[in-house]
């Protein structure tokens, strides 16, 4: 199995209102996110790509005109705009249009990561 990946990167802000009013999170912040698009292949083109990496600037487009400097809550249309449910929505979003897309994982802080992998 071949794996590539391509980082991305936004700035939003989101606030987790289900968490208790004193949890950090509850209060509305934003964070740098780092997201990370894993395509997997058993095969490769004729090229030898998995997937030339040309073929992502269409999720560039929809991070950076629809994501980058929003509110998440508003964009996602609930409460929980979690690091999981962003990567989630991304991996959805990804495999309809790259079928080799395998993995979205979101980073909100350095030392934190929430991956989708069906």
């Amino acid at each position: 199995m071949f794996r590539i990946t391509k980082e991305f990167h936004f700035s939003a802000s989101h606030q987790l209102t289900s968490l208790p009013s004193d949890h950090q999170c509850a209060r509305l912040h934003g964070h740098n996110y780092i997201v990370v698009v894993e395509l997997s292949g058993g095969e490769l083109d004729e090229h030898g790509f998995v997937r030339d990496y040309q073929d992502l600037a269409a999720f560039k487009h929809y991070i950076d005109g629809t994501f980058d400097h929003r509110h998440l809550n508003d964009l996602l249309g609930h409460d929980h705009a979690t690091a999981e449910c962003l990567a989630r929505h991304f991996y959805h979003w990804c495999k309809m249009r790259l079928p080799e897309t395998s993995a979205v994982r979101v980073s909100e802080t350095p030392k934190t990561w929430a991956e989708y992998r069906p």
